[in-house]
């Protein structure tokens, strides 16, 4: 066994009931730990990750002068992109919300409700996302006979009386010309080319029941079979979008434009769609401010997160067109050999405060036997992810026999870039993320089940590491797969709250006044269910810059996506967290 792992560990909270380490390693997982300096490799990296490694570090030993010398480069190197990603993050908080609208007679019950959802979407982002500064703006669109009715504009303010007013005089008029399609292009050029277009985060949510003219689009019955009269074109169109680095969202009706959204995606890559069908009206506005909420909420973590460079944004979202959503054929794809390796849960918070705490000693391991789609069915800004089986099986006591084999499916999940240094320790910084998460939310559940609070639970996280699926060492994590219910991300590291829920804010709030200020445990996703949250994939801001990798933003990452926007609600009250005024504390009553 390597010197690197223990046996067996007496811990009340391990995340694993089967946590019995390996007799042996692989020779080159044993060489791999051997020549592993986590610190070293992590400073490096940090570097690396901020583009400005000087080569005189990339070549550092491991001295104490050097390490010394290292560590201090990379804590002004970290301020400085902390600094600049904390602006960033600024600046993609002021939006430009344009509504794009069909505004044809068979829309008047969505015209309707998008007259009487923007105060109700107003009200929610004050009060969910207070660092917010919204202006909206408005483009309704018919067809070309409509002539000088065609388009019309309502260019973008901050004054929301004042369009709430100049909404309340848009009518939908009928056509005469008796064919299906509409001006979409028309409408949608209008809005990109001829709106004041200023903020950062720019957010065009287009609402239609039928798609533009031209065969490409729909067999319906068209006065325009060649196409828009104009000479607009769908690529035109979308391809000056996206030079102006405006988000696309749609707002689906019908199945009439299926086949549009399919030549769109073609184009700019996957957007979101939202389901708009239906003829409650207390409904449908419910439809509408959700849709408007979430448009708004995940522009402005897309373009934090990233950055406000349309080509970064929309190679991200056309790299979503090679992804594969489907389970694979199992029975068609070989079982694979490897080793999963992860560390205890600690016992204390001074545990979770020392770095040293997360170091090759406290690591264990055992061995696993599992399958891996070939494609991923996911992908986000630093992560892809795979459908994964694991097989585990059974023998009879002193003997080689296998009578039971079972399986268990997995994710498997893997860095997109991974940099010029090894992975190796990348991926150790990832379950640590996942172990640090993984206590508190085991500290918060005392006291939620006392409270009788939803619990939180985070996924149980393990490095993988192997080397036979393209005769190459390969490391990833691996987690158990959720099942059944649906994904969603509740808040982001930039502060963003895409879907409000007073537990999961509460949490937040609980990991900075446990750990006394040193952390926040945030931009939590997963899934909900009726008594708890099932979570992965956390960020975590933290004092200690040189902890946590590229998401954590420090104290000032506390100050401004946490302190700055959180708002108590009844969960933090029950907790008897101490209030949060972003000006001072004091127990609340």
């Amino acid at each position: 066994m390597s010197k690197w792992f223990c046996n067996s560990k007496k811990n009340a909270n391990t995340q694993s009931s089967d946590t019995t380490s390996i007799s042996s390693l692989p020779s080159s997982l044993v060489h791999d730990l051997d020549k592993l300096n986590i610190t070293e490799e992590r400073l490096k990296r940090y570097t690396d990750e901020a583009n400005i490694l000087s080569s005189e570090t990339s070549n550092t030993t491991s001295t104490v002068n050097m390490d010394d010398d290292l560590k201090t480069k990379a804590i002004l190197i970290r301020e400085k992109a902390v600094s600049k990603a904390l602006n960033n993050i600024k600046s993609s908080m002021k939006v430009d919300l344009c509504f794009v609208l069909d505004c044809t007679s068979s829309m008047k019950p969505h015209i309707a409700a998008a007259k009487d959802c923007m105060s109700h979407v107003l009200n929610y982002i004050i009060h969910t996302n207070p660092n917010i500064k919204l202006r909206v703006g408005f483009c309704g669109y018919r067809d070309h006979n409509n002539k000088s009715d065609r388009l019309q504009i309502f260019d973008f303010t901050d004054q929301y009386e004042k369009f709430t007013h100049y909404m309340k005089n848009v009518i939908p008029a009928s056509s005469e010309n008796n064919d299906g399609p509409e001006d979409v292009l028309g409408g949608l050029n209008e809005a990109i080319t001829q709106m004041n277009w200023q903020n950062n985060t720019r957010v065009l949510l287009h609402i239609c029941d039928y798609p533009p003219h031209g065969r490409r689009f729909t067999t319906l019955r068209d006065n325009y079979p060649n196409g828009d009269p104009n000479g607009l074109t769908a690529e035109s169109v979308l391809k000056t979008m996206q030079s102006k680095n405006i988000l696309y969202f749609f707002g689906k009706i019908r199945n009439h434009t299926e086949k549009m959204l399919q030549i769109f995606r073609n184009i700019i890559g996957e957007f979101p769609i939202f389901d708009l069908v239906g003829g409650d009206p207390i409904k449908l506005i419910e439809q509408f401010v959700k849709a408007t909420s979430s448009s708004i909420t995940y522009a402005v973590s897309l373009t934090s997160t990233i950055g406000s460079n349309s080509k970064d944004i929309y190679s991200l979202k056309q790299s979503k067109l090679d992804l594969n959503q489907n389970k694979p054929d199992w029975n068609t794809l070989p079982i694979q050999k490897g080793v999963i390796m992860w560390y205890f849960i600690p016992d204390t918070l001074d545990e979770i405060k020392n770095p040293n705490y997360f170091n090759k000693s406290n690591l264990f391991s055992e061995s696993l036997s599992f399958k891996i789609a070939q494609q991923p069915f996911s992908a986000g800004v630093e992560k892809c992810a795979y459908f994964a089986l694991d097989f585990k099986s059974s023998t009879i006591p002193f003997t080689s026999f296998i009578i039971k084999q079972q399986t268990r499916e997995m994710v498997i999940k893997e860095y997109i870039h991974v940099g010029q240094n090894d992975p190796f320790e990348k991926y150790l910084e990832a379950v640590e993320v996942s172990t640090v998460a993984y206590f508190l939310s085991i500290e918060f559940n005392w006291y939620a089940e006392r409270k009788k609070i939803p619990k939180i639970n985070f996924l149980n996280v393990k490095l993988l590491r192997c080397g036979t699926i393209d005769f190459r060492t390969r490391y990833y994590t691996i987690e158990p797969k959720l099942q059944y219910t649906e994904y969603k991300r509740f808040n982001a590291n930039t502060g963003v709250i895409t879907e409000f829920r007073p537990t999961l804010e509460a949490f937040v709030h609980f990991t900075y006044e446990y750990t006394e200020g040193y952390l926040v445990v945030c931009d939590l996703q997963g899934v909900e269910l009726s008594d708890e949250f099932l979570l992965t994939d956390p960020a975590i801001h933290c004092i200690d810059t040189l902890r946590f990798g590229r998401t954590n933003f420090g104290k000032e990452g506390i100050n401004q996506c946490f302190l700055a926007n959180h708002r108590c609600n009844d969960i933090c009250k029950k907790l008897k967290l101490k209030h949060i005024d972003n000006e001072s504390s004091e127990n609340v009553a």
